[in-house]
């Protein structure tokens, strides 16, 4: 009976959205639009600009998630990423409907809306490793040139073509500006610092403007890409002693679930127990509880070391 009630509400909302002529995507955009919206009172936004107030645990990963996307150059994605959130959402509230359990749909509603979000972060991660490794080389081959000739439009011109993107496009862009729209050096190196979200690339940017007034700084340019080789190290290492930790996670994580099956065909009593019983069902949504923050921690402390001047 759940099963078919379930049914009929799916048919009820897809019917609402062609009747009406609404885009799940707008929909869906617009709801988490307004959830990200700014406070109206004045009392909260002065609470919020002082930071006396947190934003509430929706609207941090909903922001987070937002500023990866346009970190990356990801923005049209939101879109997609919100309609995700809610199918998942709503699919999370029918499977605990169809298995009866009240208890449960309200975790999975929730728990399931943030997973989408949850990928943008590990998918951030990635991305992030993959630029300090790009910036890296860059940086280094572009400083040992510098120091060479003492003049970085030509240090950049010899080694662009040696950089892969989205660096190489950053530096591209930095030749043609001065080349082809304003010589100014210094304005292009800080509109270039902008580009790339990287401590140390906004380290370096600095220190060659002021190269550019003093040519006898360049030889702080070293140290600083040195950092670069320094967080890869740290990194490393990091990445070697949460790896065992993680995977004991995943594991504990499939174990529990895989408990429920794994009961109903060694006792079927107990099985019962834990699906039709008031008990039985908050237990299951203890577990689910448990599951779903326990993701979000360890994504939360298996991020990359970062470098903060």
């Amino acid at each position: 009976m759940n099963a078919i009630l379930t049914v009929a509400f799916i048919g009820l909302v897809v019917g609402f959205f062609l009747l009406f002529g609404i885009s799940p995507m707008e929909f869906t955009e617009g709801i988490f639009t307004r959830i990200l919206a700014k406070p109206n009172s004045i009392k909260s936004q002065i609470n919020e600009a002082t930071k006396r107030k947190k934003p509430n645990v929706f609207r941090r990963e909903i922001s987070e998630a937002q500023e990866i996307l346009r970190l990356t150059n990801r923005t049209n994605m939101f879109g997609i990423l919100c309609t995700c959130s809610l199918g998942l959402s709503a699919i999370g509230i029918c499977a605990a409907i169809a298995i009866g359990n009240a208890f449960l749909a309200p975790v999975m509603a929730v728990g399931l809306m943030f997973v989408p979000f949850w990928y943008v972060k590990t998918t951030a991660t990635n991305y992030k490793k993959a630029i300090s490794s790009e910036l890296e080389t860059a940086l280094s081959i572009i400083t040992t040139a510098y120091l060479r000739n003492e003049d970085i439009i030509t240090s950049i011109e010899e080694n662009v073509h040696y950089l892969n993107a989205p660096v190489k496009a950053v530096f591209e862009n930095f030749i043609s500006r001065i080349k082809l729209s304003n010589p100014d050096i210094t304005a292009a190196i800080l509109d270039m610092k902008t580009k790339i979200d990287n401590e140390v690339f906004h380290e370096w940017c600095d220190s060659l403007i002021l190269c550019q007034s003093d040519r006898s700084l360049k030889s702080t340019l070293t140290p600083i890409v040195n950092k670069l080789s320094d967080m890869r190290v740290v990194n490393a290492d990091l990445e070697y002693l949460i790896t065992g930790p993680r995977k004991e996670f995943i594991s504990m994580a499939f174990l529990v679930i895989g408990n429920v099956p794994l009961l109903y065909m060694l006792n079927k009593a107990w099985f019962n127990s834990l699906m039709n019983t008031v008990v039985g069902q908050i237990v299951l949504a203890i577990s689910a509880v448990g599951i779903f923050i326990s993701t979000a921690i360890v994504i939360k402390l298996t991020k990359p070391i970062e470098y903060k001047r």
